[in-house]
């Protein structure tokens, strides 16, 4: 929401007036629009209304936890009373520990502009440090203004951990394979919090009706579960209206009957709140008591979730939904279901049901299985998200992405991943039938999302926020203290369910780190057979080479040099079009970038050539949907480029094309120009003219620099013979040329390789969605040139 308020304003801030903003100092300007995409200021007002939104999208998961703690904690009923109050004294601790102090109050600020999870750690951390294992960054993109990073002392301790980081390349994979496992295990949370949520909510049928089967239950988990993954193409813009009051109703309900059963049966459990009752619970019973953390973890179950969840909301009405609403409510539902089971010692399996007053049993009920829908829409809604991320990094095969609100960037449905899970939950469902074993496979998934989450700290706390070391190790000590024994007590509990989330996570883990895999490969391909210019130059019509009526757009991974397949096509087909643009789309470590910066353009080789290159960035919340026309956008930058190079002196060649190194630095500054889309901009252009492949002119950058405005009638006329000119290409026709490099292993390779690369990753090559499809091109403009490459 911070996010599009800004994204309003900048739009608005570049119909500058040219006369209005010579006389501004231009650093003032430059630091208004990076003020622009921090975090804004609301109301108090306001604050308290995202507040109270903010129940119906973050707390679902960990609110429905009630519903099934003490199921997991106590599977085989309770003997003595002292077990039950140092159980709620873990689970008391737990939540002041991990939700309360480390998340509410510490990693939600490690959020990416309001954007949260694993990716999000790890896009602060590239921007920080130059550990993107896929090298296509340029100067130019650390100039974005949603680009901020800090500048450190080169003998402080943030200099030194970037150097480590930076030193080797097993590095930065280790660093990426943990990022990837705890995305996989959040992905395997997604799957799991629906089937426990909805499965311990159906539950309640039984306990009013004690002679229906269990199958029954099962069968209505199932029934609601699909009727639930079915809703979600209509996105949580519209079903989620109804979130937040059923969520704050919720939490009213445990609230008022946990304070109700400590009344009435054993208000003696109060003393769990003294710590000393941990030690004796482990004193008493060393090994069971122990492996019981399995069950105690899923209290804090959702915390995780809370933190992807982080998208429409500023972290101050989180805090405060949290501190006023949640945490309150969930410590009085536990402290309440405690007392209840120190009364009655044998329901401590359906405590939850049985501790509601047989007045209020059956709207509980509803309450409860609403509740647990809604917790399961949160999860299902931060798969979505997480996929998107790993997506734009590389590290998703390309899936359909639909955009289901045009107000909020982070609601979207992928319908090939939400069929996967509607499945995935059904087998998990109907393949356990009970709380235990599902609860068993969802704490462990929790357990290492949150190892994870601390470990990617460590890091952010020293480089990015740069800490001091004595409060970056008593984070982490706090953390591990309550996580690792956690994390002990699920490993006890592999083969009693704790194998699930592993088996999903390992199978998602194999998938995004072959595709990440693949395309490094093809973007170290691409780098390394790039082809001179020089050689493109002397193909001249001697030796068979002409130059056909249109505009040719090359798709490349490459932000720099001519690609390896546009040699493959002209050697095979000795024809190119009068205007050739060299396209590369890439994804920066970013948020979002700005529809006024993104794209750059820049000529390659003399003027009478007419090459061009132009690099799209985006952030990995950006949405392709917003460039329905990209064929349009592309040409109205080139036309943008074109006329802002007229205020240029000479022009900028590709390091191939040109021997000489010399660099003649002009700045200047240009009138108010305007696209195909009406939208104006105010240019400038102030980089270097090397002869060298760095030279990007941005075609949509902020206003700065002196003015000198060059308006001769023979540039004037050159300018407009130029747009004449691109103009009768485009009436000509374009074509879109796209490289379909198939990746083989050599046949040398092992047998893993070869069934990684030849199998798997080429198997994933043919299901996922092409780049004609995400960018909406003309199916009929469509050129594809295919070449083997053999690693």
């Amino acid at each position: 929401m911070a996010s599009e308020t800004a994204n309003e304003e900048t739009n608005k801030g570049s119909m500058w007036d040219l006369d209005q903003n010579l006389d501004q100092p231009m650093d003032e300007e430059a630091g208004r629009l990076k003020n622009m995409y921090r975090e804004k200021k609301f109301s108090a007002l306001l604050v308290l209304r995202l507040a109270f939104q903010s129940l119906g999208v973050v707390f679902g998961d960990l609110g429905t936890s009630p519903l099934y703690v003490f199921y997991n904690t106590f599977p085989n009923g309770v003997d003595d009373p002292e077990d039950v109050i140092g159980a709620l004294s873990l689970i008391i601790y737990s939540l002041t520990l991990i939700p309360l102090l480390k998340y509410v109050f510490v990693v939600l600020r490690a959020n990416d502009n309001g954007q949260g999870g694993t990716f999000a750690l790890y896009s602060l951390l590239c921007r920080h440090a130059r550990i993107n294992t896929i090298p296509n960054q340029h100067r130019t993109d650390e100039e974005l203004t949603t680009y901020s990073r800090r500048t450190y002392d080169e003998n402080s301790l943030a200099a030194k951990i970037k150097r480590w980081l930076e030193a080797h390349s097993y590095k930065k994979n280790a660093l990426l394979i943990l990022v990837l496992i705890g995305t996989c295990m959040a992905i395997g949370d997604g799957i799991l919090t629906p089937a426990i949520s909805v499965l311990s909510a159906s539950g309640g049928i039984k306990v009013d009706h004690p002679n229906i089967s269990n199958d029954v239950v099962v069968l209505v988990a199932v029934v609601i579960l699909v009727g639930l993954f079915s809703m979600q193409h209509y996105g949580t813009d519209k079903v989620g209206w109804l979130f937040a009051p059923i969520v704050l109703l919720w939490f009213l309900l445990i609230g008022a009957v946990g304070a109700l059963n400590i009344w009435k049966y054993d208000n003696s459990v109060l003393k769990a709140y003294n710590p000393v009752y941990i030690y004796r619970y482990f004193k008493r019973h060393n090994f069971s008591n122990w492996t019981s953390l399995g069950g105690i973890l899923l209290s804090i179950t959702g915390t995780e979730a809370l933190f992807a969840d982080l998208c429409h909301f500023p972290v101050l009405a989180v805090q405060i939904a949290f501190t006023l609403i949640v945490f309150p409510c969930l410590l009085l539902a536990y402290t309440g279901q405690a007392a209840y089971i120190v009364s009655n010692k044998g329901h401590a399996l359906d405590a939850f049901y049985r501790s509601i007053p047989d007045s209020i049993y059956w709207p509980a009920f509803v309450i409860a299985t609403a509740a647990a829908v809604v917790a399961s829409q949160a999860t299902i809604s931060a798969t979505f998200s997480i996929i998107k991320q790993a997506l734009a990094l590389g590290c998703f095969p390309r899936v359909k992405v639909v955009h289901t609100s045009k107000k909020f960037l982070g609601q979207i449905y992928i319908p090939d991943i939400n069929w996967v899970l509607l499945v995935l939950c059904i087998a998990v469902t109907a393949g356990f039938k009970n709380q235990s074993q599902i609860g068993n496979a969802y704490g462990t998934a929790v357990v290492i999302v949150m190892l994870v989450t601390t470990l990617l700290m460590i890091p952010i706390m020293l480089l990015v926020w740069r800490s001091h070391w004595i409060l970056v190790v008593i984070f982490t000590g706090l953390s591990l203290l309550v996580e690792l024994p956690y994390f002990s007590a699920v490993l006890f509990k592999i083969d009693q369910g704790g194998w699930v989330p592993l088996v999903i996570a390992a199978a998602f883990l194999l998938i995004m780190h072959i595709w990440h895999y693949g395309t490094v490969k093809r973007y170290e391909f691409e780098m390394h057979s790039k082809v001179s210019m020089a050689w493109i130059l002397g193909l001249g019509p001697s030796l068979g080479l002409v130059r056909v009526p249109g505009i040719g757009f090359v798709y490349t991974e490459l932000a720099s040099g001519v690609p390896h397949i546009f040699s493959h096509f002209i050697t095979n087909l000795p024809a190119i079009h009068s205007v050739v643009v060299f396209v590369c789309v890439k994804y920066l470590p970013v948020y979002t970038v700005p529809m006024e910066e993104r794209f750059l353009v820049k000529r390659i080789g003399p003027k009478n050539f007419h090459m061009f290159r132009c690099v799209a960035r985006y952030g990995y919340k950006d949405l392709h949907k917003k460039d329905d026309d990209f064929e349009k956008m592309l040409f109205d930058s080139l036309s943008l480029f074109v006329r802002l190079e007229s205020m240029m002196e000479g022009y900028s060649d590709s390091d191939e094309y040109s021997l000489c190194r010399q660099q003649t630095e002009k700045s200047s500054e240009f009138l108010l120009t305007e696209n195909g889309n009406g939208n104006k901009f105010s240019s400038n252009v102030e980089r270097a003219y090397s002869l060298s492949d760095d030279s990007i002119v941005p075609a949509q950058s902020p206003l700065h620099g002196s003015s000198l405005v060059r308006s001769s009638s023979q540039t004037i006329q050159t300018v407009g013979d130029e747009l004449e000119y691109l103009n009768r290409c485009k009436d000509a026709g374009v074509v879109h040329i796209l490289g379909n490099t198939i990746v083989r292993a050599q046949r040398d390779s092992g047998i893993i390789k070869r069934i990684a690369v030849d199998y798997i990753y080429a198997f994933l090559r043919r299901i996922c969605r092409e780049n004609s499809v995400i960018f909406n091109l003309p199916h009929e403009s469509l050129l594809n040139v295919g070449q083997i490459f053999y690693v």
